[in-house]
């Protein structure tokens, strides 16, 4: 039996606090939302190809429910969306894949599937245009999707990520799309832009490298 990887382990953890408390009764039985994290993961490993650049893995996928199961998620479904795709994009990073596209997970009632199954599709699908995603986490978590416009970072009310951090300059840094990749420019800061602890002026970025403007880091994801 295979060990689940610490991308899987971490996103066990978060869904056995997910469903504590008033949803401790209604997991008790069938249908447990972790099973569906462990077969994203196993999906990805199964319909991963080998690309120019390196293996590409599915970054869409459609879980298939019984009406019942998909009713008794519906009071944390968004939430254990978000984890869905978080646990995608971490057994990517473990693996070393590569996502063509955002992180996509839809979870849809099937008359035919019956109470405590379900089915999972994962496909590749390209981001329009074939454009370089990524996006930006910042320490509570959010996400800050890299899209046509930079995405701006500093103090003035204006930025994408307004930052209270008087070590920033007004105007600090931008991440932007330059060809096929994404990268971070400093925009001429008093205090400087840091990737992975080294001053930069622009970097192309990669998945998971830490964005330092200040004293507040924020993470980059590919996907």
């Amino acid at each position: 039996m295979l060990r689940p990887t610490m991308g899987l382990q971490q996103f066990e953890r978060k869904l056995e606090h997910l469903v504590e408390g008033v949803f401790a009764k209604a997991f008790r039985g069938g249908l447990q939302p972790v099973e569906l994290g462990r077969r994203l993961t196993r999906e990805m490993d199964a319909n991963r190809t080998v690309g120019v650049r390196g293996t590409i893995a599915p970054n869409d996928f459609v879980f298939a429910l019984s009406p019942a199961d998909r009713e008794r998620f519906d009071s944390f479904a968004d939430a254990l969306v978000r984890e869905l795709a978080d646990a995608a994009r971490e057994h990517a990073r473990t693996e070393s894949y590569l996502f063509l596209g955002p992180v996509h997970v839809t979870l849809e009632a099937d008359e035919s599937v019956s109470a405590g199954m379900f089915l999972v599709s994962g496909t590749v699908k390209e981001a329009a245009g074939g454009v370089a995603v990524g996006a930006l986490v910042l320490s509570d978590g959010s996400r800050v999707p890299v899209s046509d416009e930079p995405v701006t970072i500093g103090r003035m009310a204006d930025c994408t990520i307004v930052l209270s951090d008087e070590n920033v300059s007004r105007r600090h840094a931008e991440v932007r799309r330059l060809g096929s990749n994404i990268v971070v420019v400093d925009l001429g800061s008093t205090n400087g832009t840091k990737v992975n602890g080294a001053g930069v002026k622009e970097r192309r970025l990669v998945d998971g490298d830490q964005v330092t403007v200040g004293t507040t880091s924020m993470r980059f994801e590919a996907s």
